[in-house]
């Protein structure tokens, strides 16, 4: 286990006033705790860096004196990348759910220790919770059964079930209804279980009850179940640690998101504990945690492929100097047939690496992709700007770049909540991939509410037209959010466009942003543009 305790100086943990002996006892146990910690302790919380509030939140003193008192949260958690990743060496967990985590304990001043628990199923840890024996799980998606039992604060991170079969089966899944026609296994206890239990009849519902999850991927492999539903973005991390290869995701259940939560055991303290948590988990930003823990992935699975290349070529080469020696020690008859042997071998060979080199493209395309819109991240974005501003300084064609901001988005999550702002998010993004037709240009979302819009060999009027038909597109979707003028979704855009000289890509980037904060300025709703070096054009839209 990892203890955390942000909020206790050595004075106030020793307990010392002017008499020595009463100090002996807190000395004592002090110096027992410390023996106990391990070494990697100060560093459980490290990334909880990573985290960043949007606004402050406000808790009077007595609220923080409370929190402050209470004695340290028990908390069970479960391997469940990238929200919880379980280190065998260190002991110790991590990813975003523990950065969050840690962030928020920080913030009210609170300690804990995580109990790595390692020979408990996952129905049993959630049952400590909601017996008392624990005080907090993480993470865990919400039901109304687990409601009835225990506290469920705000999510802070969002994924999907997966339905996975054997490589090559003939299973089709186009949506739950048809899983009846399959044996389906699943973990006892999560979320999307009553749900199942109603399409699925009885006899062909298997669930799992173990220690890891590797036994329902061990079914499926078998043959014992046709198909398991199962977490997608931990299945991905499992199929590579644990050489699944011959299993496939064939339907990943978008109709159904999985919004992950911390679970509380009831009582008035954590009543109110959990508040504090919502207030903080309402007004958080994840995205610099999900990036770090979700490109972890990425490295671990490149770091595999590149061994395992490596594994194979050594075994090539292994194989062919056995065959070299055999065929040097037998006669010129068996000459054809180990010449024969080893061509399939080498074949077998190609077909690892080739099947290793799609699954590493895919896994680039993943790298470039935002995880919510489907368009290109920002990391993918920057890559490209540098790439087409080098290639304006060579061919001196105009190059214009967008910068788009969803007006009022924090209204929209306030009014309706996170999961219709992810849906309005999707619905711009929709829009822009509709209005910016050319294979050449690129629509990225830049992180949050904003995005952009890299348009090469596009002039300055043509530029302009591509931001009215986005502002446009956006105003006729016709989305509703009250509470502002207008009450619908509208976008706010910054236009710049580079017609001559050498001010580098930044440059170009600062103008549109530069215009993008005029057009809020002005009253949002609206598009502002410039030409480097040249009169500013405006209009407003709507």
């Amino acid at each position: 286990m990892f203890f955390a305790d942000p909020r206790r100086s050595i004075g106030a943990l020793l307990g010392m006033g002017s008499d020595p002996v009463r100090g002996l006892t807190p000395i004592i146990a002090l110096c027992m705790a410390i023996w106990a910690l391990p070494a990697h302790s100060a560093t459980a919380c490290d990334e909880a860096q990573n985290i960043r509030l949007l606004k402050p939140v406000e808790l009077t003193a007595q609220q923080r004196a409370e929190f402050r008192a209470m004695p340290p949260l028990k908390v069970s958690a479960v391997g469940a990348p990238p929200m919880a990743r379980y280190d065998e060496d260190g002991q110790t967990y991590s990813g975003i759910a523990i950065d969050v985590f840690c962030f928020i304990a920080q913030e009210l001043g609170l300690s804990f220790e995580v109990t790595p628990g390692r020979d408990q199923t996952v129905a049993e840890k959630i049952r400590e919770v909601q017996e008392g024996l624990a005080d907090v799980f993480i993470p865990l998606s919400h039901s109304a059964e687990r409601e009835k039992r225990g506290l469920f604060t705000l999510p802070y991170y969002e994924s999907h079930y997966a339905v996975i079969a054997r490589h090559g089966s003939r299973v089709s899944v186009h949506s739950v209804a048809d899983l009846a026609n399959y044996k389906v296994g699943v973990v006892q206890g999560v979320s999307l279980q009553p749900l199942l239990q109603k399409v699925v009849p009885a006899a062909q519902l298997i669930t799992y009850n173990d220690t890891t999850s590797d036994v329902i991927f061990q079914a499926v492999r078998d043959g014992e179940i046709d198909v398991a539903v199962f977490n997608k973005v931990i299945f991905i991390e499992k199929r590579y640690r644990q050489e699944f290869f011959d299993l496939d995701v064939v339907r990943t259940l978008h109709e159904y998101p999985r919004a992950y939560r911390y679970y509380f055991s009831r009582s008035p303290a954590h009543e109110s504990l959990v508040k504090a948590f919502d207030r903080y988990l309402a007004v958080i930003d994840v995205s610099a945690s999900v990036m770090i823990h979700e490109e972890g992935e990425r490295h671990f699975f490149e770091r595999y492929m590149a061994q395992r290349d490596q594994r194979v070529l050594l075994q090539s080469a292994s194989a062919a100097a056995a065959l070299l020696a055999l065929v040097f020690c037998l006669a010129l008859l068996r000459y054809r047939r180990l010449t024969k042997l080893l061509a399939e071998r080498n074949t077998h060979i190609q077909q690892q690496q080739q099947a290793l080199q799609e699954a590493y493209k895919k896994l680039q395309t993943l790298s470039r992709t935002d995880g919510l819109t489907w368009l290109s991240n920002r990391r993918h974005f920057d890559q490209m700007l540098t790439h087409e501003y080098g290639r304006y300084r060579r061919t001196g064609s105009p190059l214009s770049l967008l910068v788009i901001d969803v007006d009022h988005f924090k209204n929209v999550n306030d009014q309706y909540g996170h999961a219709v702002g992810d849906d309005y998010l999707r619905a711009v993004a929709g829009v822009l991939e509709r209005s910016v037709a050319r294979s050449t240009d690129l629509v990225a979302r830049y992180g949050g509410e904003e995005f952009t819009c890299l348009l090469p060999d596009t002039a300055p009027e043509d530029a302009w037209a591509v931001a009215q038909r986005i502002a446009q597109g956006v105003a006729d979707l016709n989305l509703p959010n009250a509470s502002v003028v207008p009450p619908h979704l509208t976008l706010s855009i910054g236009v710049a466009t580079i017609l001559e000289g050498d001010p580098g890509a930044q440059e170009l980037f600062a103008q549109a942003d530069a215009q993008l904060y005029t057009a809020k300025q002005l009253g949002r709703n609206r598009v502002r543009a410039t030409i480097i070096g040249r009169a500013v054009l405006q209009k407003r839209v709507g």
